[in-house]
C-alpha cells in the first residue's frame, strides 16, 4: 500500500488536473436527462469531490487547504454555471461537494498515519 501512496503523492498534480477536467467536463455536458446511474446525484458529487482532494491531502503541500477551500468555490462555481447549459444548479450539490472535500482530506489524514504508525513500528521491531 505504502509504494501505490508514493506513487500517487508523486504524481499529485497530474492526477488532481485529470480529476477536476473530468469533474469539469462531466458538469457542464449540456443533457437532455441524467444517465440512469447507480446510487443518487450527491452521493456521484460526494465521491467525485472525496477522490478530487484526496491526491492533494495525501501529498499535503504547502497549500492544500487553500486548494481545498478552491475545489469547494470551483464547485460553486460550475453549480452557478450549469442552469446556462441546459443543467440544474442546486446548492445541495455544494453540500455534497463540501463533504466530499472534507472526507477526502480525512481519508488522507487516515492513510498517512496508518503508513507512518505502520514504519514507526517497523522501526521499532528493526532496532
Amino acid at each position: 500500500m505504502k509504494r501505490f501512496v508514493d506513487e500517487i503523492k508523486k504524481r499529485w498534480k497530474a492526477l488532481t488536473l485529470v480529476i477536476l477536467t473530468t469533474i469539469t467536463v462531466f458538469s457542464l455536458l449540456p443533457l437532455d436527462a441524467l444517465p440512469p446511474a447507480p446510487g443518487t446525484d450527491k452521493t456521484h458529487h460526494f465521491i467525485a469531490y472525496a477522490m478530487l482532494m484526496l491526491p492533494t491531502a495525501l501529498r499535503k503541500p504547502a497549500n492544500w487547504v487553500i486548494l481545498g477551500l478552491f475545489f469547494i468555490l470551483y464547485s460553486g462555481a460550475i453549480e452557478l454555471i450549469q442552469p446556462f447549459i441546459n443543467r440544474y444548479g442546486e446548492w445541495m450539490d455544494i453540500f455534497a461537494n463540501s463533504g466530499g472535500v472534507i472526507c477526502g482530506a480525512i481519508i488522507a489524514w487516515l492513510i498517512n498515519f496508518k503508513i507512518s504508525a505502520k514504519h514507526a513500528k517497523q522501526s521499532v521491531n528493526n532496532s
